[in-house]
């Protein structure tokens, strides 16, 4: 390969207009696009994107240096300051066509990983442009791609749960954002997002817990290091309110209430909130008990949930249908038998709960094994 002459004066000009801080970065890129050192000229140049004071600088760099040693790197780590650069563009739809050409020049077998990682990020465009039906179609098929590799880079990985996660919130499927969001977390340092970003998916996080119509068990959200960046802020009360759902604590529900006037979509949607939280009360009311002492009464549930008498067999029936207990109800006597709960998360006070249950039954234990002795000294005698 030649040294393009006007590469030297690319950097050159380039130096000239950076800070002081990044000006050493043109002498080494030169120095080492000049030895042909190409392993060591693209940490360089990862190294530099990655200085938050790069950004009006790096779509240059990459169409007028990195492109004409774009073959002696890993196309993976091309794909990756393409995206760099494409983030700085500020017109969504510029940056979509500048990762739709990067995107068609990876689509070869071997750059299968490259080319997943360019059209997630090409959907993520998308999906700021409004077009949700190509975005789906992009994500479906990267989903097959990633499906058939041994195994994937956890950069590919996260770029796919984000875009997707992305995709689920404005489709409003909540447990899909949910899980895919949770999954995305799992694939990055949460310590390398922004402190905005943290808060956001905090937020979002919890708005979907509470919101989807089928996930009543946040043990995983409620452990992850993500909820503390709602610690101290107006949207404190989010977190304090999964915890609320957790315990199944209706008192706790009530007066964390009236905060849903900041959060629209929680208002109109009480109705279903109410529903979620007498059935978590439910599942807690069963798992207080120990195993031979889940004959409930439905006055029992009705005290407990705060629901009307009569309202209680559908509830009831609710919980069996979603798989939170199972049982069985004696209309006749209006007594709900169950002889499982589905296990869940526990706070210290829960914890404690347990505990005290273990003791109970320990002593059980002892007394049985006592009267098992004394009788069987009767027999002997």
């Amino acid at each position: 390969m030649e040294i393009d002459s006007d590469i030297p004066q690319f950097l050159t000009t380039q130096k000239r207009q950076v800070p002081a801080a990044l000006q050493n970065y043109y002498n080494t890129f030169e120095d080492l696009y000049e030895r042909k050192l190409w392993h060591q000229l693209t940490l360089a140049v990862e190294e530099f994107v990655s200085k938050p004071e790069s950004g009006p600088f790096q779509v240059a760099l990459f169409q007028q240096f990195i492109k004409d040693w774009e073959s002696k790197m890993s196309q993976l780590k091309l794909v990756t300051l393409g995206v760099f650069a494409a983030r700085q563009i500020p017109d969504h739809k510029s940056a979509q066509e500048f990762l739709k050409t990067l995107t068609e020049k990876v689509n070869k077998d071997e750059t299968r990983d490259a080319y997943v990682l360019a059209k997630t990020e090409t959907a993520h465009f998308g999906l700021l442009l409004g077009d949700l039906d190509t975005t789906k179609k992009d994500l479906e098929e990267c989903s097959k791609h990633l499906d058939s590799f041994d195994s994937v880079d956890p950069q590919i990985n996260a770029s796919f749960l984000r875009v997707s996660a992305d995709y689920y919130k404005i489709k409003a499927e909540y447990a899909k954002y949910y899980k895919h969001a949770l999954l995305y977390l799992a694939c990055v340092n949460i310590d390398d997002l922004s402190s905005a970003e943290k808060a956001s998916r905090a937020n979002d996080l919890a708005l979907s817990a509470l919101l989807g119509d089928s996930i009543y068990n946040f043990g995983e959200l409620l452990m992850h290091p993500i909820l503390e960046s709602l610690v101290g802020t107006e949207r404190e009360w989010l977190k304090n309110l999964l915890f609320a759902f957790n315990s199944g604590d209706i008192g706790k529900f009530e007066a964390l209430a009236p905060h849903f006037a900041q959060e629209n979509i929680l208002q109109s949607n009480m109705t279903a909130l109410r529903q979620k939280i007498c059935l978590m009360s439910l599942t807690e009311t069963v798992f207080k008990r120990s195993s031979d002492n889940r004959s409930i009464p439905f006055a029992t549930i009705s005290s407990e949930t705060k629901l009307p008498l009569e309202e209680v067999e559908i509830l009831v029936m609710k919980a069996l249908s979603l798989g939170l207990i199972k049982g069985t109800i004696d209309q006749v006597d209006s007594v709900v038998r169950v002889h499982w709960v589905q296990p869940r998360v526990l706070d210290r006070s829960q914890i404690q709960g347990m505990q005290e249950r273990l003791v109970a039954w320990n002593e059980n234990v002892k007394k049985t094994a006592l009267v098992m002795e004394n009788e069987a000294v009767d027999v002997y005698a």
